[in-house]
């Protein structure tokens, strides 16, 4: 979850830094101090020098048996404060729908569960934390005592002169602080400890795509891709199963099919957001396992069906992909998106901020920003997932006019429902259900009433089947 992630960034990294900061120094000054006071004890009475070190080791064993449980406690604490981050972050994100379900009530409820737990959690920590530094003083205590009970014992016997007994408790009280103090470094590992643990399994989490060491540079692209029985399981079993589909360079292909039957993954395999589990898909005969990411993301651009946009102004966002693109370039791609006519509305035009998560704008210009952005990149292949799934049926004209325009002798995927976006491609796949493609022909649109939906399997020929 996000909040765990934050609090791993966040928490447990501002703990190991504080730690480190305060024990590579103290560490070196503390054992410093303390061989220097035990080499004068032993110089001044090594048989007294022995009955005060021997609480030393019970000392340690007090600490190292509380550190254990305080290490459990310490990893508790993480736990409860990354859930609760991540239950305050998705219901902030959630919140339209958390005050339209009339869910704010449960919803305080739950964070005061959560809450809960957490000050149990960190109230057994300090509890812990406070036992882990007073049991050892404990025992050292009695090493005191019975330091005064020797040493005045042989005071007074006369083996042992006052001068002598008075600078060697003077030294052993010097012994106690730096003894304490390193006892208390110890403790702090074990806090240190379970934050180092949650930091390296983030750092160490194995990315689901990696560049090959000696991944192809590809300069140049003619836009020929090639799906070769291609099966993904993404752990819900199979979504693609053995897809074999090739595109032309210059081919608008159009994809569709019903919700779950892998349009998407189509998109995010093109785009190697994950790797096929079986099969290859290739790039001008290059696996795209065997080609830089960097160059791979230049040529191939996708357009999602959720775009995202930045906290900053239309025109930095519109050139997100390509800073150094041009006003008039970014301008050309506004226009061809079909958005230069909601940015001439807008009172600062392409200086205008839209907000958080694009706050400001509506679903639908959110959308062209994004197809504005991908169009400013001019690749050669364009994946398309859903690009006018919010725009009302003027501005997809114009969208769909745009790529007409732009995308002439460029590859282009089309993920649709949309009938009349469909017909613009060369030729039709429909991905079923099961994971398995049929390939159709070209559909022709017919006219719906207004108030019908259009039914994509109405204007498909060449079709047995259901899309």
């Amino acid at each position: 979850p996000l909040g765990d992630i934050l609090a791993r960034v966040n928490n447990d990294v501002g703990e190991v830094q504080r730690v480190a900061a305060e024990s590579l120094l103290a560490w070196v000054g503390n054992i410093l101090f303390l061989a220097g006071s035990i080499a004068a004890m032993i110089w001044l009475d090594a048989r007294l020098a022995a009955v005060a070190l021997a609480a030393v080791p019970p000392s340690v064993w007090a600490v190292s048996r509380t550190r254990a449980e305080l290490t459990s406690r310490v990893k508790t604490v993480r736990e409860s404060s990354a859930a609760i981050g991540s239950f305050l972050i998705e219901t902030l994100q959630a919140v339209r729908l958390v005050v339209t379900s009339n869910a704010q009530a449960r919803e305080v409820d739950e964070f005061r569960r959560r809450n809960a737990a957490f000050v149990d959690a960190l109230m057994s920590m300090q509890l812990w934390s406070y036992l882990s530094g007073s049991a050892p003083g404990a025992v050292l205590a009695l090493g005191n005592a019975a330091v005064f009970v020797y040493g005045g014992h042989r005071v007074v016997n006369g083996s042992l002169t006052l001068g002598t007994f008075v600078a060697f408790v003077a030294y052993q009280m010097r012994v106690l602080q730096p003894v304490q103090a390193l006892m208390g470094l110890y403790a702090n590992l074990a806090t240190v400890r379970v934050s180092l643990a949650r930091v390296h399994a983030l750092l160490d989490t194995a990315p689901d795509v990696v560049e090959r060491p000696s991944a192809t540079v590809l300069r140049r692209v003619e836009g020929a891709i090639v799906f070769d029985r291609v099966t993904v399981d993404l752990g819900r079993g199979q979504i693609l199963r053995s897809v074999s589909f090739s595109v032309a360079p210059g081919e608008q292909l159009a994809l569709v099919g019903p919700s779950g039957s892998g349009k998407s993954t189509i998109a995010d395999l093109m785009l190697r957001l994950l790797d096929p589990d079986e099969g290859t898909v290739t790039l001008d005969g290059h696996d795209l396992r065997d080609i830089a990411l960097e160059d791979l993301r230049r040529h191939v651009v996708l357009v999602d069906q959720s775009p995202f946009v930045f906290h900053t102004t239309v025109a930095e966002n519109i050139r997100y992909a390509r800073p150094d693109a041009t006003e008039e370039e970014v301008r050309d791609a506004a226009r061809a998106a079909g958005l230069d006519g909601f940015v001439a509305r807008l009172p600062d035009g392409y200086a205008t901020v839209v907000g958080e998560r694009g706050a400001a704008v509506s679903a639908g210009e959110r959308q062209r920003i994004a197809i504005a952005r991908a169009l400013l990149v001019n690749p050669t292949v364009l994946v398309l997932d859903e690009p006018t799934a919010a725009l009302d049926p003027a501005t997809e004209q114009q969208v769909a006019e745009g790529y007409d325009r732009i995308m002439r002798g460029r590859t282009t995927i089309l993920i649709t429902h949309r009938i009349t976006l469909a017909a613009r491609a060369d030729r039709v796949l429909t991905l079923h259900a099961d994971g398995t493609l049929e390939v159709i022909g070209r559909p022709q649109p017919r006219p719906v009433r207004p108030s019908t939906p259009p039914d994509l399997r109405t204007g498909l020929h060449a079709r047995g089947g259901d899309a």
